[in-house]
């Protein structure tokens, strides 16, 4: 439940607090039913909590949120006071935390209906909502996600794993049309515009992806390929980046790769007008990338799968969950359902660490001594916890999934850029900015307004 208590607490109806009123009597239920106030700043040392009245209403400032309550709060906070006939504001203390506790409660026990009622699934006997969120598809789906058994194919779709594009290709754009206080007539007219693919990853994940027959194959001719059969493929090739496409693609060039660029120590995902080489790519995107004209040069691996549109039902679901949704926090946890299987499907084992605690001196050392110590965290003069790298490793995640599905969900960013963007704009359409799912362009028209209803 990624939100803060006040705002889960403004989600539940008036019969949805059951705990609440279990302990609370009808009369003074109501005031309860909201996250309460307190002076935590102001409560500096135990003898704090003898006061007889509320602290004035600056004393109620939170340093933490760098925040007062507003005047509506501290009213809420003196009603609270006299109803309850509090004596001192260790009283107070104490009504404040039984009803944090006694909130929580019944917006955990609503959100347990609300998983039940959606996936027959209760969410006490998960840690996480990814967790959760997986079985979940499981579930729905009944189907059987064949995992990587060759080293050699693990490594090789490994290689291919790429995140979201985040990068400014053009620095600095300003607007001047006919819509703004500032228009320059006589000057030609350009719009900035912001756009943002609705629900990119669900969409990707509603494609086919890898399921099961994973095998090695020899040749493949990449033209004749129905990228929505029964078939999948992933490859590993050279590409070259004709000279004549560098100017028209230097705002997003394609097949992005992770490399170290100038002044750096660590990979970044570049887009490059450089050739590629053993360019590790999803069949989709690869056929994408010889439509736009880059060239095929050579072939060296194809990883052939089985493929079915398996995830669609259960984004599907969820998509249609959230539409229905009543409020904030579930329209939300259904949108966090859906990007929990994509996170699910890219599990980095690698990075898994061990966690040893420690309080003697004896122990830490034999601690330090292991190959496997990465690194360590001092809690206090007696306890420590260090950080140890696993010994083995068991690659049991169905990485071709996650793989795919960033693919994938590339090809609908360069479909649009390159043939809705591009292809009605030409030389008028500047990329600005580009990150994951979204593009800031820098358009030269007359109404951008009436355009984009064509495009």
């Amino acid at each position: 439940m990624p939100s803060s208590l006040e705002k889960l607490a403004i989600n539940l109806k008036s019969d949805q607090f059951r705990n609440v009123r279990s302990f609370i009597s009808d009369d003074k239920v109501s005031l309860l039913m909201r996250k309460g106030c307190f002076p935590y700043d102001y409560v500096s040392d135990v003898e704090k909590l003898n006061d007889t009245c509320l602290p004035p209403k600056e004393k109620f400032y939170n340093r933490l949120n760098d925040e007062d309550i507003t005047d509506d709060d501290y009213q809420h906070a003196n009603h609270v006071w006299n109803a309850f006939n509090i004596k001192s504001l260790g009283d107070y203390s104490d009504l404040y935390v039984k009803t944090d506790v006694l909130l929580l409660s019944d917006i955990f026990e609503n959100f347990r209906s609300v998983c039940m009622k959606a996936y027959n699934l209760d969410p006490v006997w998960y840690y996480t909502a990814p967790g959760l969120s997986w079985d979940s598809m499981l579930k729905l789906t009944n189907v059987k996600i064949e995992l990587l058994m060759d080293y050699d194919m693990y490594l090789f779709v490994e290689k291919g794993i790429r995140g979201g594009i985040s990068q400014c290709s053009n620095r600095y754009a300003m607007a001047n049309n006919k819509f703004l206080p500032n228009f320059e007539p006589s000057k030609p007219q350009n719009f900035l515009l912001y756009l943002d693919a609705n629900n990119l990853y669900g969409w990707a994940m509603s494609q086919p992806l890898p399921l099961n027959n994973f095998k090695w194959v020899d040749f493949l001719e990449v033209d004749h390929i129905d990228e929505n059969g029964e078939k999948g493929y992933i490859l590993e090739v050279d590409l070259e980046y004709p000279e004549s496409l560098h100017d028209y693609h230097s705002d997003l060039p394609l097949a992005p790769e992770s490399s170290v660029p100038p002044g750096c120590k660590e990979k970044r995902l570049l887009t490059t007008l450089y050739p590629k080489t053993n360019y590790v790519v999803h069949i989709r995107n690869l056929k994408q990338y010889l439509k736009l004209g880059l060239v095929l040069k050579k072939v060296h691996k194809i990883l052939e799968f089985h493929q079915e549109s398996w995830l669609q039902p259960y984004i599907k679901m969820n998509t249609q969950f959230r539409t229905e949704a009543e409020n904030e926090f579930e329209k939300n946890f259904y949108k966090l359902m859906n990007n929990a299987i994509f996170g699910k499907t890219m599990e980095n084992i690698r990075k898994r660490v061990d966690i040893r605690l420690c309080s003697n001196g004896e122990k830490a050392e034999r601690l330090i001594s292991k190959p496997n110590f990465k690194d360590r965290t001092i809690f206090c003069e007696n306890l420590a916890a260090f950080h140890m790298s696993r010994t083995s490793l068991t690659l049991n995640k169905p990485i071709a999934v996650g793989m795919s599905i960033l693919d994938i969900s590339k090809t609908l960013m360069y479909e649009f850029h390159y043939h809705k963007m591009k292809a009605c704009y030409g030389e008028n359409v500047k990329l600005l900015y580009t990150d994951t799912d979204s593009f800031i362009y820098d358009i030269k028209c007359d109404d951008i307004y009436n355009d984009i209803k064509m495009i």
